[in-house]
This record gives C-alpha cells, structure tokens and sequence, in this order.
C-alpha cells in the first residue's frame, strides 16, 4: 500500500489540508506526532489512516525506527512531508534518507533560520540592513552605533506566524523587547532589523528540477499593534509589470544562492519606493488558507502539486480560471472565554463566498491578537474584480459575532 508520512500538523490549515489532499489522491496517510489522541480524535482528523505517537518528533533514529515498522507492514513510503517549523528539512532528511524523492534539505535547513538566511543573502541588493545581537553584547554599544535607525524590528531566529516578532521604536522599547525574547529563548541571538514601510505581499513558490514552476503574488493588509498580523489577503496582488519582473528576478536569485532546486517556500517582500526588499523567506507553503486563496483564484491546487514534487513527480500548474479573491481574517479586541459564536451560516450565503472558517471550540480563552494564532475566523471571497471580492467579504464578516466572558 502506498503511503505518505506526515510529520506534525496542526487543527485547521495548510498542514491539516495536506493531509486531506494526500487521501484524496489514494495514498494511505500517517501522521507522526507529538500531540495527545485527545487532540488529534478520529473525528478531528479523519483522513489519517494511521497515527505514530512520539514525544519527541525531532529523535530522528526513533523516527527512522517508525517508519522501517511501517515499511515491515507492507507499506510502501512514497514521501515524508512537513508543513510545520520546525520539521521541514527534517521531512526532507528522512526522504533522502529513504532514497525517496530528492528534496533541497540543506537550502530548506537554511531557511529555517532568520539569521542563516539573512547571512547567506547579505549581498543582494533586496536584503534590508540588519545586525545579530548576541546574548552577552552591549546595548549602549548597539544605541550609539544605530540610534539614528530606529524604528526596528526585532525576532528570535526560529519565529513564524509573527510569533515573539516585535516593532520598538525606541531604546527603552528594545531593552524591553530584548529581555522579554532573552527570556523566552535564552542564550540564543536575537536578530535586528530596519523597518521599512510600503506594501507588503507574499510570495508562494514551487520549484522543479531549478525551474520556478509557480510564483503566486498576494497582497497583505498587516495590523501593526507592536506585533504584525496579517488581516487581509488580495490575491492576485496587484504590480506593474516592469515591478513584477523586478520581483521575479529578486526571487531567482533568491533561490539561486539558497540553491532551492526542488521544494516550495514563500517569501514576504516589500515595494519599497520602488524596489524590493525582502522581509522573510520561510521553507514551505504559508499556512491558514493560503491553499484555498490561490485554489478561488486559479483553479490550482497547490498542496497538491507541492506533495507532487515531494512525491517525485512533475507538477502541474496549469490555471484554470481568473478570478479575484479576499481573504479577511477575524480577530478580537479583548480577552475572555468564548461562550458562542454565531453567523457562519449566514455569511455563507452571500453571494461570492467560498469559504468560512472558525477556528476555537466553544470554552476555550481568547485574546487579542499577539501572533497569527489569535485570527480567530476566516471569510474569502471571489468575483470578478478586486473591489468586488474586498467588499463582499468584508460583507459577510460583519455576520460574525463572537460572546465573550470576561477572564
């Protein structure tokens, strides 16, 4: 039988969805990971076939040992996938390992470091200044070298989904910020950069034998509130054609000194007065509903063409239709235990929309937003124009309503 290992996912989202896309395409699933059966009930994850329980995902010689007794039961590995940090080059290790199909697994490695990548790419012209801090250097050094900088972002080398990323616009901000993260990830380096403004987007990519074989554009609307957390998606983001090909070069060279020749990621750049700076490069396909986005849009199914490549296999990325699409993600403006929410329905039934999502159950604490963990629903919306599918979408969000109880 032919199956697809898994390595982590999480409830909702692309990792949840590749599982279902791998189903859907007659492979036997298995989903290797470190989450209690409480948390990942048949009834939550129904399109796996088999679970694989380890406290730890990263023990690499118990990893192979699960999957050799996989194989002993006439199950035939086909490819080891992630679509969670921080086990995307682990995913392609194993495949390699396996002699499965051959994934870039140092390029994806390196993308799994902000600092790492930073390093490799600090002579493109597209690399915004930057600078390590380091756990034993001096921030009155730091203040009278780049005062004059400020504002600045700052993260730990491992964040994702805006998580313990921080905008500071001041010395006494950093200080703080440095020793909330010192303390959050201790004794590792911080990395510190400019903050520029201008509109941001993300860039889905795949890449086959070194040919791009998909670069998706999508336009962010980002709510600044010390944290950065993306809103709202426009997809296809909207450039002129001499910054659109000023893009696609800035990317091939990107994947060029990355050396990615087989594997996806996404990138988050910013038009800057003109030029493009790059802001992330992250080793696989953006999370929420990045796949259901690009599906309204083009007709293609990108899982599906990126478990492909996983799977050794060509992709196919042909569009089949055109179309405008919103994605408006929900958050909340105080914390408290969820007691209802309701609309769902009804916002389903305006005319254009494709897709409602709500993420917490019923009970569970809420908050207002610090990462893109705490967007809490999803409508999108599809249409002809741009205008269109925005305010269709930002509709039927006003359906939505979430009761609270004060915690």
């Amino acid at each position: 039988m032919k199956a697809i290992v898994f390595i982590g996912s999480n409830k909702s989202g692309t990792s949840k969805e590749a599982l279902a896309i791998a189903k859907e395409m007659g492979y036997y699933v298995v989903l290797c990971t470190d989450k209690t059966k409480r948390m990942t009930s048949n009834a939550d994850f129904s399109e796996v076939d088999q679970f694989v329980f380890m406290e730890d995902l990263l023990d690499e010689q118990q990893m192979v040992e699960e999957i050799k007794k996989l194989m002993e039961k006439g199950k035939q590995i086909c490819a080891c996938v992630s679509l969670i940090d921080p086990y995307v080059s682990y995913a392609a290790r194993l495949s390699k390992y396996f002699e499965l199909a051959e994934i870039s697994v140092d390029s994806l490695g390196m993308m799994e470091s902000k600092i790492a990548i930073r390093e490799k790419l600090k002579n493109l012209p597209m690399t915004p200044f930057y600078t390590i801090f380091h756990p034993d250097d001096s921030l009155e050094k730091f203040e009278k070298e780049y005062k004059s900088l400020f504002p600045f972002i700052i993260k730990p080398p491992t964040s994702n989904g805006s998580k313990d990323v921080l905008l500071v616009e001041t010395i006494e901000k950093l200080a703080k910020a440095i020793t909330f993260l010192q303390k959050k990830h201790p004794n590792n380096p911080l990395l510190i950069e400019e903050f520029l403004h201008g509109p941001q987007y993300l860039v889905e990519i795949l890449v086959y034998n070194n040919e791009i074989k998909f670069l998706g554009l999508v336009e962010q609307e980002v709510l600044y509130n010390g944290r950065f957390i993306v809103v709202g998606y426009k997809f296809p983001g909207k450039v002129e054609m001499d910054e659109y090909r000023s893009l696609y070069a800035c990317i091939s060279r990107v994947l060029e000194q990355t050396g990615l020749s087989n594997g996806s990621c996404h990138m988050e750049m910013k038009l800057v007065q003109g030029k493009w700076t790059l802001i992330e490069v992250n080793p696989r396909m953006a999370g929420g509903a990045m796949n259901r986005i690009i599906e309204e849009g083009t007709g293609i199914n990108l899982l599906k063409e990126i478990l492909k490549v996983y799977l050794g296999e060509e992709p196919i990325v042909l569009e089949k239709k055109k179309n405008h699409v919103y994605a408006r993600y929900l958050t909340i403006g105080s914390r408290g235990k969820l007691l209802k929410i309701t609309g769902k329905e009804i916002a389903l039934m305006h005319d254009g929309v494709k897709f409602v999502h709500i993420k917490p159950l019923e009970g569970r604490i809420i908050t207002t937003p610090y990462s893109m963990g705490n967007r809490y629903a999803c409508v999108i919306a599809a249409s002809e124009t741009a205008e269109q599918a925005e305010a269709i979408a930002l509709e039927a969000t006003k359906e939505i309503k979430f009761y609270l109880e004060p915690f």
